[in-house]
């Protein structure tokens, strides 16, 4: 499938706008760097806590943020749990155990203040299995329920056990019939008692600064060693140069794209990692066909000049890129747009990321080539020059014997026969 044939345009010829673009957003980028003090990095980096809360209906992401709007310095992100259930991670950057603490209850009270059911009953989510024991004994005594301190722990324990293995959360009383030890009678005062709550504390990490450092680290290295195993394939399957001009190219897409993070001050987490490790492999593989395609054209035109062999080869190679590329930006865009604050970073790298390296692989890569081709052909220049004038006489050595002078024509005709100088007629 072929969107353009035979097209003939000057890309080349119009690469100083998309290299003054290029610098212009690289400077900029660099200086809103400077300006934060580096990127804005999430809770993987820089550490902090995640708090996974589970709901028994989900509430959409939006009114979970909303909730926790002006309470904390939060960021919500919704995933599934290991039994497949909707769960959303809210992370706070605060590191210290008081602050965990405190931090863990105002998420608790601003949740439940939302979407909680003040109705006077005992939470059967919030606690354990001694706290609900105490709970039942009462009422289980006025409801002619007989039952030992053992008998009532066990029937607590079960209930616990119950709730851990459903992702912390009861959602339904009518649920524990199941349970083992739990009778009609039994159910029936779990009504009266207790309630579930609408959503449930599952469990609290803590990411150590240290462990957030080690992340940024590797993360630094596996971008790093990706251009080099790149760099080191394409010198060894075109030339160093061409690898040299891929490696910066891509580097120059990670570099904008990582400003343009910072200047529209977006969080940089492990997902935002991964995104630039697939624009590296995908930006990387556009250079190469067009590479490949000079080379291919370098062995049919061997006279024609470099510049316009590498616009002969980015017009051949243009219908491909148009393709890919733009199915690729097509995909990323439906993802920036539709797949919510979870996916935000991940999708907005890509969509810059394509747009950036697709065109730095023409207008960045290819110029590359060009500079490098003549300042080799610049060198020679001088090597191949003009050899010195035989008339020089040499440095050292005896002069050569010089040769005899013609005699002068005299103005007379007899001076002109006695020097021998007469012409004939």
């Amino acid at each position: 499938m072929e969107l353009f044939r035979n097209t003939n345009y000057d890309f080349l010829g119009k690469k100083w706008p998309f290299i003054i673009l290029s610098l212009i957003l690289t400077a900029a980028g660099l200086v809103s760097l400077a300006l934060r003090g580096g990127p804005r990095y999430g809770i993987d980096f820089k550490g902090g806590a995640l708090v996974t809360v589970a709901f028994a209906e989900r509430p959409p992401v939006d009114k979970v943020r909303a909730a926790l709007a002006g309470k904390l310095p939060v960021d919500v992100q919704e995933v599934f749990g290991s039994s497949g259930a909707p769960q959303d991670i809210i992370g706070t950057d605060v590191r210290d155990d008081v602050a965990l603490q405190a931090a863990r209850q105002t998420i608790v009270d601003s949740l439940t203040a939302t979407f909680g059911k003040a109705n006077g009953k005992y939470n059967l989510d919030a606690g354990g299995a001694d706290a609900l024991a105490d709970k039942l004994r009462d009422p289980l005594q006025a409801a002619s329920v007989p039952m030992s301190d053992q008998q009532l722990h066990d029937l607590a324990r079960n209930i616990i056990d119950y709730r851990t293995n459903h992702s912390g959360l009861i959602r339904n009383i009518d649920d524990l019939a199941s349970v083992p030890g739990v009778t009609p009678k039994i159910l029936n005062v779990l009504k009266q008692v207790t309630y579930p709550e609408p959503f449930a504390v599952v469990k609290t990490e803590v990411v150590g600064p240290k462990i957030g450092a080690e992340l940024q680290r590797k993360a630094i290295l596996a971008v790093l060693y990706a251009l080099g195993g790149m760099l080191v394939y394409i010198a060894f399957r075109f030339e160093w140069i061409y690898g040299a001009a891929a490696v910066i190219a891509v580097f120059h897409d990670t570099i904008i794209t990582i400003g343009l993070f910072s200047l529209f001050n977006k969080e940089i987490s492990l997902t935002v990692v991964a995104a630039l490790l697939t624009l590296v492999g995908y930006s990387m593989n556009d250079t190469i066909v067009t590479f490949d395609r000079i080379r291919e054209n370098l062995k049919i035109h061997r006279r024609e000049g470099l510049e316009p062999l590498i616009n002969l080869s980015v017009n051949q190679t243009l219908s491909r890129t148009v393709l890919t590329s733009g199915l690729t930006l097509l995909t990323a865009l439906a993802l920036f747009l539709f797949g919510g604050q979870v996916l935000n970073g991940f999708s907005f790298a890509l969509v810059c990321g394509i747009i950036v390296g697709t065109y730095s692989s023409v207008f960045v890569a290819s110029p590359i080539l060009i500079f490098w081709h003549n300042f080799l052909e610049g060198r020679k220049r001088p090597m191949t020059g003009p050899p010195p004038s035989a008339s020089k006489e040499p440095a050292s050595g005896p002069k050569p014997p010089a040769a005899p002078k013609a005699p002068k024509e005299s103005k007379t005709p007899k001076e002109n026969v006695r020097r021998g100088t007469a012409k004939v007629k």
